[in-house]
Parts: C-alpha cells; sequence; structure tokens
C-alpha cells in the first residue's frame, strides 16, 4: 500500500546520526566532575581562611636604606669655634679685649664674659682651632667640640653648644666645657693586593712620581692618560725611593709608599694613591691622590 512506512532502509532523517558506545565510569565522571570543582574551591577557600587565622600575613617590609645624613651647618661650626678663640684668648692687662667680643656673643643669658674671670697677671693666645666632633642635641641644636692649640694650656677640647633659631640666627644654648679628645688610637691601613712585579708599570710610577713631587708638570704630562686630571703640589719634594707599590683591592689603582725630603733637608714618608691605565700595552697615569675638580 502506498501508505505503509518502509523500515527496510533508514530515511534521510536518520542518515547522520551515529551511534557510539562509551564506558560507564567515563561518564559518570563527566557528569560529576562541575561538582568536584565546587567542592575543591570550597576546601582551598576553608583551608586559606584556617591559615589566614593561625598565622595572619604580615604586610610586605618597607624596603630598607640608610638615610643619607644632613649637610653639616657650616655657619654653626664657625660660630662655635670663633667663640673658643675669643673664650680662650685673654690679656689680664687688658681684660676688655676679650671681654667685649664675649659679651656680643654671651648676651643676657649668660653670665658677665661668659663667666669667665681672669687672673691678675698673665695672657693666653689662640694659635689654632677647629671643629673636630659634633653632637646633635636636638633639631637645630649641636654641642661641637673644637680643639684649640694655645700657648698657655697647650691643646684643649672645648665643647661649645650653638643652636639655630627660628629666624636663623646662631646663639649659644650652654655654656663651654673642657672636655677630652676624640677617641683614636694608632694607624690602621686597609689590607691591599699584591705588589706590582710588572717593570714597565714600576718605572712609570716612579718617574710620574718624581716629576708630581718636584712640581714639573709638564714633564709628568708624558706619563698622563688624556683625560687625567692632576694639581701638582705647591712644596717642591724630591723623591729620594720608592718603599713599595702594591695593587689596590679593586685592581685599579696603586697604593704606593715613598720616601721624598724639601729643600730644607726634611724628610718625610709619605702615601701616593695613583689610578692607573693599560693604553695599547702602555701603563698611563690618570690620577694621583685626590681629582682637583672635585
Amino acid at each position: 500500500m502506498s501508505g505503509d512506512l518502509d523500515l527496510g532502509r533508514p530515511t534521510g532523517a536518520f542518515r547522520g546520526v551515529r551511534v557510539t558506545s562509551a564506558p560507564l565510569w567515563r561518564i559518570r565522571l563527566i557528569h560529576s566532575l562541575p561538582r568536584w570543582l565546587v567542592s575543591l574551591a570550597a576546601f582551598a577557600g576553608l583551608f586559606a581562611s584556617a591559615r589566614f587565622a593561625v598565622a595572619p600575613p604580615r604586610g610586605a617590609a618597607a624596603p630598607s636604606f640608610t638615610p643619607s645624613a644632613p649637610a653639616p651647618d657650616r655657619a654653626a661650626e664657625g660660630y662655635a669655634v670663633l667663640f673658643a678663640r675669643r673664650y680662650l684668648s685673654w690679656d689680664a692687662a687688658e681684660p676688655q679685649t676679650s671681654d667685649l667680643p664675649l659679651e656680643s656673643m654671651a648676651g643676657s643669658a649668660m653670665a658677665l664674659g661668659a663667666g669667665l674671670s681672669l687672673p691678675a697677671a698673665g695672657a693666653q693666645r689662640v694659635a689654632w682651632a677647629e671643629v673636630v666632633q659634633e653632637r646633635e642635641q636636638q633639631p637645630g641644636a649641636h654641642v661641637y667640640t673644637v680643639a684649640a692649640q694655645t700657648d698657655g694650656l697647650g691643646l684643649v677640647y672645648l665643647a661649645v653648644g650653638v643652636a639655630r633659631e627660628a629666624d636663623g640666627s646662631l646663639v649659644l644654648s650652654s655654656y663651654p666645657a673642657f672636655v677630652g679628645p676624640p677617641a683614636h688610637r694608632g694607624a690602621q691601613f686597609p689590607p691591599t693586593g699584591p705588589q706590582v712585579t710588572d717593570g714597565g708599570l714600576t718605572s712609570v710610577v716612579r718617574r710620574a712620581l718624581r716629576n708630581y713631587l718636584a712640581a714639573v708638570p709638564d714633564e709628568l704630562d708624558a706619563d698622563l692618560s688624556s683625560d687625567a686630571r692632576v694639581a701638582v703640589p705647591s712644596v717642591a719634594l724630591t723623591l729620594d725611593s720608592v718603599q713599595s707599590i702594591a695593587w689596590s683591592n679593586d685592581h685599579h689603582s696603586l697604593v704606593t709608599i715613598i720616601q721624598a725630603h724639601d729643600l730644607r733637608g726634611t724628610h718625610y714618608t709619605l702615601g701616593y694613591e695613583l689610578d692607573v691605565t693599560d693604553v695599547h700595552s702602555r701603563w698611563e697615569i690618570s690620577a694621583v691622590g685626590m681629582d682637583p675638580e672635585q
């Protein structure tokens, strides 16, 4: 009959369907995977919460650095030296020569003449004075230790307190005090590298030091590099001997110990540091001691 369905072959609607088989465990795993992922995320959250409760995380440490020291107050240092010179310089025959200068610095807060009472006779002079130590009492206030060479007491150390007011004025902040010197001990030389064994380098160093000490820059130029900045000393010396030439630890400069004498016959043992460079197998001096432009 024309209305009967032919079951002997597939129709066009079912030609693209393909039936495959798969293991049952794989099907179960695919269907349960989302549930396991959700459970795993919940477990990780619980674990993190417990860990934070037991050992809470610390904030990141701030980067450590050494703050640069504030620039020294040269005016305050000079004020301390000026006071020390006036305080230690006096003449009993003319007391006003020390009283008047001290009065302008002491003001009304201190006793007359900063509390200095002169003997019946005698005098004292200061050959030199300079700051050798500094202690900060509080911001804007310092105590300076001034070393002063006097012809009466010899070498003394005077502590002078100086403060800077809000308007920038300098004032004494305390009475002076005689104190001991800064702690010190014998010389300690830093370690050096090996001794120089290169004969050519040794010759260049000897010749350069001889011309450098003799203050003859024209002769010295022959051993200097093109970028060298060297200022010869103001006192002409004669090189007697070179006792030691050693490499520095960085192997870029030399540390030398020499002996020399001046026109009076005074002999010195001196130490010089020289920067050297090898230019086309020829040693040249690029610096001697300090850079005059720094």
